[in-house]
C-alpha cells in the first residue's frame, strides 16, 4: 500500500479571486449605494410625472448598448458616443457630461466586474491609475460645473488623439505589442485623463488606454484595467456633478444605463478573445475616426 502524500496546489483562479475580492467588494458596495439613491429618484420622478418614456427612450437604450459594446471591447468611446448624441438633441455640455457620467456608474461597474471575471485586470497598473484618475475627474467635474467651458479645449485634445491613434496602428503593424510595459508615468496620465474626461464628457479611454498601449502594455489587460478603474473615476465625478447640478434628464440616464448594462459583459468577453495586435489596430482606428469626427463637428459649427 502506497503511503505517498500528494501535494495539494491551490488553483490559480482561486488565488486571483482572493487577491481581487476587495476590488469586487468595493464596486458592489458603491453600486448598491448609487442604485438605492437613483431608485428613490426614479420613484419620485414617476410620481411627479417628470420622466418621459416615449419612442426616444428606446433610442437611448440602443445608443447605450452599442456605445458600451465598443467601450467594453476596445476600452473607449462610450463617453464620446453618448455625449455626441446628447449634444445633438440640444442638451448643454455640462448637463450632457453629467448625464453620461451618471449612466457610466452602472455600465462601468458591470464592465469592470466582467473584465475581472475574464481575467483582464492588471492589479498593479490598476492601483497606479485609479487614485489619480479619481482626483482628476473630481476636479474636472467641479471646474466644468462652475468655472470653464469644456468645448474650448476639445479641438486640441482631438488633434493630439489623431496622431496618437496613428502611432498605435503603426506600432501594431511594425512591432510586437507585448513589449516591456512602462508604468512610471501612469499616475500622471490618469490624472489628466480623468480631468479631461470630466471636462469634455468623454476621453478617459482614448487618453489613458491609448497612451498605455503606446508604452507597450498588453492590450487585453490594459483595456480591462482601464475599464475597471473607470468605474471609480466616473463614480466620484458624478458625485460632484450631483452635488453642484443635481440630477436632470433621468429618462436619458435610464435609457443609457439599460442598454449599457446589457452590452457590458459582451464587450468584456470580446476583449478577452481578440488577438492583441488586432485589438491594438482596432483601438488605433477608433481613436483616429472618433477624433476626426469630433474635429469636423467643431469646425462645422
Amino acid at each position: 500500500m502506497s503511503n505517498k502524500v500528494q501535494a495539494i496546489d491551490v488553483p490559480t483562479p482561486l488565488v486571483k479571486k482572493k487577491i481581487l475580492s476587495p476590488i469586487v467588494g468595493l464596486i458592489l458596495l458603491l453600486k448598491v449605494v448609487i442604485i438605492a439613491y437613483f431608485g428613490y429618484m426614479l420613484v419620485q420622478a414617476v410620481q411627479n410625472n417628470t420622466v418621459n418614456f416615449d419612442s426616444t427612450f428606446f433610442l437611448f437604450i440602443l445608443a447605450g448598448f452599442f456605445a458600451q459594446l465598443i467601450d467594453g471591447a476596445l476600452g473607449m468611446a462610450y463617453g464620446v458616443s453618448c455625449t455626441t448624441l446628447l449634444l445633438s438633441l440640444g442638451i448643454s455640455p455640462k448637463l450632457a457630461s453629467a448625464s453620461v457620467h451618471t449612466s457610466e456608474i452602472f455600465t462601468t461597474g458591470v464592465s469592470g466586474l466582467s473584465h475581472i471575471r475574464f481575467n483582464n485586470l492588471d492589479k498593479k497598473l490598476f492601483f497606479k491609475i485609479v487614485f489619480t484618475g479619481v482626483l482628476g475627474a473630481s476636479l474636472g467635474a467641479y471646474l466644468l460645473s462652475d468655472l470653464i467651458d469644456g468645448a474650448v479645449i476639445k479641438p486640441y485634445i482631438s488633434v493630439y488623439l489623431v496622431f496618437l491613434g496613428g502611432y498605435l496602428i503603426y506600432k501594431a503593424i511594425r512591432k510586437n505589442v507585448e513589449g516591456k510595459p512602462k508604468r512610471k508615468y501612469a499616475p500622471v496620465l490618469a490624472l489628466f485623463g480623468g480631468l479631461l474626461d470630466a471636462i469634455g464628457g468623454g476621453g478617459w479611454g482614448p487618453i489613458v488606454t491609448s497612451n498605455l498601449l503606446s508604452q507597450g502594455h498588453n492590450p487585453r489587460k490594459t483595456i480591462g484595467t482601464v475599464n475597471t478603474a473607470e468605474f471609480f473615476v466616473t463614480y466620484f465625478a458624478t458625485i460632484v456633478f450631483i452635488f453642484v447640478l443635481g440630477v436632470q434628464h433621468l429618462d436619458i440616464v435610464l435609457g443609457l444605463v439599460i442598454g449599457g448594462v446589457l452590452a457590458a459583459p459582451i464587450g468584456a468577453y470580446v476583449a478577452s478573445k481578440v488577438n492583441p495586435k488586432t485589438l491594438l489596430i482596432l483601438v488605433g482606428t477608433l481613436v483616429v475616426l472618433t477624433s476626426i469626427w469630433s474635429l469636423i463637428n467643431i469646425f462645422l459649427k
